[in-house]
């Protein structure tokens, strides 16, 4: 079903300072908010715009990207919605910014990776935290689908949370097929977190993604 409410999103910073910047799309992970994503701010890189998006869908205390079928296994039809519904509001969004960014975190990582699959030029960089990729839900899978972006991927190999099936496959597709500029980083004893030394490195990421894309 189509959403006619536009996003609800806590910004980093007030409007005056956001043109001009580098836009950081922030999706938090199933069952959470952007109230609580947005702790993240203080994190990201400085001079950024970082917008931390409430998902569309009520999911107990929080919000869910879309209804899915098992842990990381989106239903087609209700990814297909939500993207439609962000990219509604993020190609009007995009035009008072450098460039625009991906951080998912969990179920945030698929609904940040559909987006980038579904439209990968859009994107200067993505990070992506402790999940997988919307793997069977309709989105383009070729060879070389993200061809010289570049993609941050941070995880415990221990995580108790995504299915060790969806990250093999999310590892092989990123690796070898992918054609991503791809900096994958593991962080032992995490779990299914997001820790400040993988923020520190995501933050340097960004900032190296984005001075390349400069000096292009």
């Amino acid at each position: 079903m189509p959403y006619t409410v536009a996003p609800t999103i806590r910004w980093s910073v007030e409007p005056a300072h956001r043109p001009g910047t580098p836009l950081v799309v922030a999706l938090h992970g199933r069952g959470a908010d952007e109230a609580s994503f947005a702790q993240l701010a203080p994190h990201l890189p400085q001079g950024a715009t970082a917008a931390f998006v409430r998902a569309p869908l009520a999911e107990g205390a929080g919000y869910a990207w879309f209804a899915n079928r098992g842990i990381g296994r989106p239903l087609p039809d209700s990814i297909a919605a939500t993207a439609a519904w962000l990219f509604g509001w993020l190609d009007a969004e995009a035009a008072g910014h450098t460039s625009v960014s991906l951080l998912g975190f969990s179920g945030g990582m698929a609904m940040a990776g559909g987006l980038l699959l579904a439209r990968p030029e859009k994107f200067a960089a993505a990070v992506l935290l402790s999940g997988t990729l919307p793997w069977d839900a309709g989105l383009p899978e070729e060879p070389g689908r993200l061809a010289g972006v570049p993609v941050f991927w941070g995880r415990d190999d221990a995580d108790p949370v995504i299915p060790a099936d969806l990250v093999a496959r999310t590892g092989e597709w990123l690796r070898k097929k992918s054609g991503a500029r791809l900096a994958e980083r593991r962080y032992p004893g995490l779990g299914h977190g997001i820790a400040l030394p993988e923020l520190a490195d995501a933050s340097d990421f960004l900032q190296g993604a984005w001075s390349a894309a400069a000096q292009q």
